[in-house]
C-alpha cells in the first residue's frame, strides 16, 4: 500500500540559510478554554525544536486556506473534534514574503479532551494562560505569545441593522421584505465563515472572525434562523430601540462591538454607549462573493465550525 505525501511537506530555505517547514506555508491552532487555558503540544525530541511547547499545527496543503489547514492539523495531531471550536482571529508571521505561519486563535465552544493521534507529540495539555511563560516554548510561539495573549481579551461582535442595510440598495427589496432579509442573513453567514480584515474592524492582528448578529423588524421579523451561524434578534417594536438595547448589553459584557448602520440618529445613540459604527457600504465591501462557487475553501472551513458558532451564540444570548 502506498501513502500519498502532501507536496507541501517540504522545507523552504531563506537566503541566510534558515529553514521553514511548509512549501505553501504553515498554520496552527491556539484553542482557548476560559476554564482551562490554552491547548499546547509538547513536541517530540526528533521534531523541529523538539522538547519545546507549542501549538498543534503543520504544513498547509496546496490551495488550502490557513484556517482550514489549522483546523485539519488540530484534528490530526490533537483529536480536536469538528465543531468544538470557533475561530476568533488569525495572527500572521511573515518571513519577507518567502514563508508565512498563521496562528488561528479559537474559542472552545464544546469542551473536549485532546488525544495524541500522531507521533509528533510527547504530551498535550491545557495550560493556564498565566503559566504558559513558565514552559520552554518553541521560539516562534514564544515570540508571538505576548500578542496572542493580548488577543484573548478581545471578543469582536458585528451587530447589523438589517432594515437599514437592506434599504441601502434599490433592488426591489420592498416587494418582499422577508425575502430580502433572508438574503442578507445568508450573506452574513458567509461573512461569519470568511471573517473580516483586522484593519476594517480597527483591531490588531491580521484577520478576525467576529460573531455576527442582526436585528430584524416589521415584516422581516419572520425571517428564518438559517444555519444558526448568525444571531437573529427580532424587534418587538422599534428596530432602533432593539439595536440600542442589544448594543448596551454587549458593551457592558466587554465585547468589542461594531454596529453597522447608516442611520445618523442611531449612530449617535450607539456611539454614546462605546460602540464602533460602520455604514452599510462598509458591510457590502466586507461580504464574500455572492456566487456560492467562488468561496469553496471558505465554505469548507465554515462548515467545520458552524456547530461551534451556534454553540457560542447560544452561550452568549440563548
Amino acid at each position: 500500500m502506498t501513502t500519498s505525501r502532501n507536496p507541501g511537506d517540504a522545507w523552504v530555505e531563506a537566503p541566510d540559510g534558515s529553514r521553514y517547514w511548509g512549501l505553501f506555508g504553515a498554520a496552527g491552532l491556539l484553542a482557548h478554554d476560559p476554564a482551562r487555558g490554552v491547548l499546547l503540544q509538547h513536541r517530540v525530541g526528533w521534531s523541529h525544536f523538539g522538547g519545546t511547547w507549542g501549538i498543534p499545527g503543520g504544513a498547509l496543503h496546496e490551495g488550502e486556506t490557513p484556517l482550514a489547514g489549522a483546523l485539519r492539523e488540530a484534528g490530526e495531531e490533537a483529536g480536536v473534534p469538528r465543531g468544538s471550536v470557533v475561530p476568533r482571529a488569525e495572527h500572521v508571521y511573515d518571513v519577507a514574503d518567502l514563508w508565512r505561519y498563521t496562528t488561528v486563535i479559537a474559542d472552545v465552544a464544546e469542551p473536549f479532551e485532546p488525544v495524541i493521534s500522531d507521533p509528533e507529540s510527547l504530551e498535550l495539555a491545557w495550560v493556564p494562560v498565566d503559566e504558559v511563560d513558565q514552559l520552554e516554548l518553541h521560539p516562534g510561539f514564544a515570540a508571538s505569545w505576548p500578542t496572542l495573549r493580548a488577543a484573548l481579551g478581545v471578543r469582536p461582535v458585528v451587530l447589523v441593522d438589517a432594515a437599514n442595510v437592506v434599504g441601502s440598495v434599490p433592488d426591489g427589496w420592498w416587494k418582499d421584505r422577508r425575502g430580502a432579509a433572508e438574503k442578507l442573513r445568508g450573506r452574513l453567514e458567509a461573512l461569519a465563515a470568511a471573517g473580516v480584515d483586522a484593519d476594517a474592524l480597527g483591531l490588531e492582528l491580521f484577520w478576525w472572525h467576529p460573531i455576527i448578529a442582526t436585528v430584524v423588524e416589521g415584516q422581516a421579523r419572520d425571517v428564518g434562523a438559517g444555519s444558526g451561524a448568525v444571531a437573529v434578534f427580532r424587534a418587538e417594536a422599534s428596530g432602533d430601540d432593539e439595536i440600542v438595547a442589544r448594543a448596551e448589553a454587549m458593551v457592558e459584557a466587554g465585547l468589542d462591538l461594531t454596529v453597522v448602520t447608516s442611520d445618523r440618529e442611531l449612530r449617535g445613540r450607539v456611539e454614546a454607549l462605546g460602540a464602533r459604527v460602520r455604514g452599510a457600504r462598509w458591510l457590502r465591501d466586507q461580504l464574500p462573493p455572492a456566487d456560492p462557487g467562488a468561496s469553496d475553501a471558505v465554505t469548507e472551513a465554515g462548515m467545520w465550525t458552524v456547530t461551534g458558532v451556534v454553540a457560542m451564540i447560544n452561550a452568549l444570548w440563548g
